[in-house]
């Protein structure tokens, strides 16, 4: 009766429009209630799970961080100096902002950060220099999926959250995939660039671009202090997190002079916002996880997968988990999709033998897709409303990339684990 009541609740209010967090906070309350058990029990449970994950505490540094980076222009410098460096290639200021894309990735662990802060700043360049919004925008929103490939990962520390994987051999495994998505971009750019004749830019003189160079050093050195401190061993990945924010504070404060008290109190207010919304979603999901737990569904779906064939084979599974991802991010947002999907596909993955860091970075793919799928991408509305462009051209254009570069890459990553793990294993990961 409970699990038919929260399945009911959940529905309705997620058909009439309520924010997907009420639809499951509303449904578990229900099933709490029609269920016999007291409201009490759940919150102990909810306080020793998540006071037992210190992997969480990544989540705000890294968006903190993000935030202190774009608000303090520092994004801007690296940016400008990308430009000057690859703009006198016709279509440069494309390849500039997959390059971007690559090195903000290594601070923010967030597409969205990338797509609303250094994609701001990229759009606005692209246009100024006779590039159309459509072209644009589409070129932002594919490169921005970048951002939480390489780690850092927001989506993958709530991976790791979940279950129990290695989040520095995660972050390891999201490398290669992360790199070979840019490069496959830029040839997609190349080949758009040359067929519309899009500008060069002017080639900058030397000592220029060498100055611009070393006042972007302290900001590109972000992503090699993290890296180096979480697989020197100096730090782990949650306290590289906290190593990031500092950083950017020191940069921002005391070399680029973009940052004071007022400005800093403004972040934290709006990074207290962004992480009150993101706990919300945890803790909500949380509850469905407790559901789907207590009623045993994941051994009902393994039957399910059973009878069906999709577990014949882990090759099967994985086709039938990037199908999945597909149609829930076409319409819901992909945090709901994370943290209620992959507590049921989990054990499924575990059972038919594919490696849980290889399904890590392959569901971080098909999440950061999702983001660039209509009619739910967010990208696609984002770079849409920066631009003045008609959403319905920014999503025939990110069609571009999306088909040849995304589906492609995710195939490759999906199909030859290897490709994925070989970082990790070089660093002495067992599976």
């Amino acid at each position: 009766m409970g699990l038919v009541l929260f399945l009911l609740m959940f529905g309705v209010m997620f058909t009439f429009g309520y924010p997907i967090v009420f639809a499951m906070i509303t449904g578990g309350f229900f099933y709490i209630i029609f269920s016999h058990l007291t409201l009490s029990s759940l919150i102990d449970m909810l306080v020793i799970h998540f006071s037992s994950q210190t992997v969480l505490i990544a989540v705000p540094l890294f968006i903190f961080t993000a935030n202190v980076m774009n608000d303090c222009e520092i994004t801007k410098k690296l940016f400008d100096f990308i430009e000057e460096a690859l703009g006198p290639v016709k279509g440069g200021l494309g390849y500039a902002n997959i390059a971007a894309s690559v090195i903000f990735a290594g601070m923010s662990g967030s597409e969205i950060a990338d797509v609303s802060g250094i994609g701001n700043i990229e759009i606005k360049a692209m246009m100024d220099n006779g590039y159309d919004g459509a072209f644009s925008c589409a070129v932002t929103s594919a490169s921005a999926t970048i951002g939480p490939i390489i780690p850092p990962s927001i989506p993958m520390v709530i991976y790791a959250m979940l279950t129990g994987t290695s989040l520095g051999y995660l972050f390891l495994a999201g490398f290669l995939p992360g790199l070979l998505l840019a490069i496959a971009e830029m040839m997609v750019t190349y080949i758009l660039s040359k067929k519309r004749n899009y500008p060069a830019g002017q080639r900058t003189a030397f000592p220029k671009l060498f100055r611009d160079f070393i006042r972007s050093f302290p900001a590109l050195l972000t992503p090699v202090i993290l890296l180096y401190g979480i697989y020197g061993g100096i730090f782990t990945a949650t306290e590289a997190a906290a190593v990031a924010a500092a950083y950017a504070i020191i940069i921002s404060f005391f070399i680029y002079r973009t940052l004071g008290l007022k400005k800093l109190y403004k972040i934290l207010i709006r990074t207290t916002e962004n992480v009150g919304f993101i706990s919300s979603i945890v803790a909500a999901a949380y509850v469905v996880t407790y559901v789907v737990a207590r009623e045993h569904l994941p051994a009902m779906l393994t039957k399910v997968f059973i009878s069906s064939g999709l577990l014949s084979s882990k090759w099967t599974l994985l086709l039938g988990a990037n199908l999945l991802y597909f149609v829930l991010g076409m319409f819901i947002d992909v945090s709901i999709i994370q943290l209620v999907v992959i507590p049921l596909l989990f054990p499924l993955i575990v059972k038919v033998g594919v490696d849980p860091v290889h399904f890590g970075v392959v569901t971080t793919v098909n999440l950061m897709m999702a983001l660039d799928t209509p009619p739910y991408g967010q990208t696609g509305f984002i770079t849409s409303a920066i631009s003045g462009t008609p959403v319905k051209d920014v999503f025939k254009e990110m069609l571009k990339y999306w088909i040849p570069v995304e589906v492609l890459t995710l195939i490759v990553i999906t199909y030859w684990p290897n490709f994925t793990l070989f970082l990790p294993r070089l660093f002495g990961y067992k599976g």
